[in-house]
């Protein structure tokens, strides 16, 4: 309904051009690798993947429907990191289900232990496997994009770019970059496969690097050494708030 009443609003004052975050769930488990822009849509394998489908398909009849509005589809891959300040960075609400917040509070010791759901895929180490992309080389894909629309350069009234590294990285493997990026030991456990999970997908970002001179170019271990630094910038927010809280207290007291 947010994506409609978007649109609505859009045509009435005249709002031409929209950027979507869309997602490489959109794919489903495709049969060939890497994904391009012209791989089938598959049959999503999660809720999320069937609101990124339904509103890719929205916006497509809306574009069709007005030939004033034009969109460009961005088709995240799996946005990890955060800000190199640590200002900005990704805090989820109770148990992470993303598997990099998990990595960073099972290294802080607010989670005894990382769960990998399972080791049984068909990859070279059992694990699941994705193409992570920099959560800042994301932002830039979104400056690229809209100066695009803003110029006028797009091809057609919807273009799609996928957004990615071109490179899979397994579970296993995020772990040991951690691992190395940080000089910490990271306790985990093998769990049973979690439904909805797709076994392998990483992108062809070909299209996006020559439309939009825009590559995913920062190095895996940077990457998880912004996540920790982030981590470690939320240990110290917490403990001022505690601080602060224990000073107010003996405040009152008083």
């Amino acid at each position: 309904m947010s994506l409609l009443n978007l649109l609505e609003l859009m045509q009435k004052f005249n709002v031409p051009n929209i950027v979507f975050s869309s997602s490489c769930t959109v794919y489903g488990q495709p049969d060939h690798l890497p994904v391009t822009e012209q791989s089938p849509i598959k049959e999503a394998t999660s809720p999320y993947g069937y609101t990124k489908q339904m509103s890719e398909t929205i916006i497509r009849d809306a574009v069709h429907a007005d030939e004033k509005i034009h969109s460009i589809l961005l088709r995240y891959f799996n946005p990890i990191g955060a800000h190199p300040s640590a200002e900005i960075g990704e805090l989820p609400n109770g148990v992470p289900n993303n598997l990099l917040p998990y990595v960073t509070q099972t290294a802080m010791g607010i989670r005894e232990k990382l769960r990998v759901f399972g080791n049984d895929y068909n990859t070279p180490d059992g694990t699941c496997i994705r193409d992570y992309i920099y959560v800042v080389d994301l932002a830039k894909a979104h400056v690229a994009a809209v100066t695009r629309m803003l110029n006028k350069k797009g091809k057609s009234p919807v273009e799609v770019f996928n957004l990615g590294t071109g490179k899979g990285v397994s579970v296993l493997e995020i772990i040991n970059a951690f691992e190395k990026a940080t000089g910490l030991k990271l306790p985990y456990e093998i769990t049973p496969r979690r439904e909805g999970d797709i076994e392998k997908v990483w992108a062809d970002a070909s299209y996006a690097n020559k439309e939009l001179g825009w590559h995913a170019d920062t190095p895996l271990v940077d990457i998880l050494a912004s996540c920790w630094k982030w981590e470690l910038k939320l240990k110290e927010r917490r403990e001022k708030e505690e601080q602060d809280k224990k000073s107010d207290q003996a405040a009152q007291a008083e």
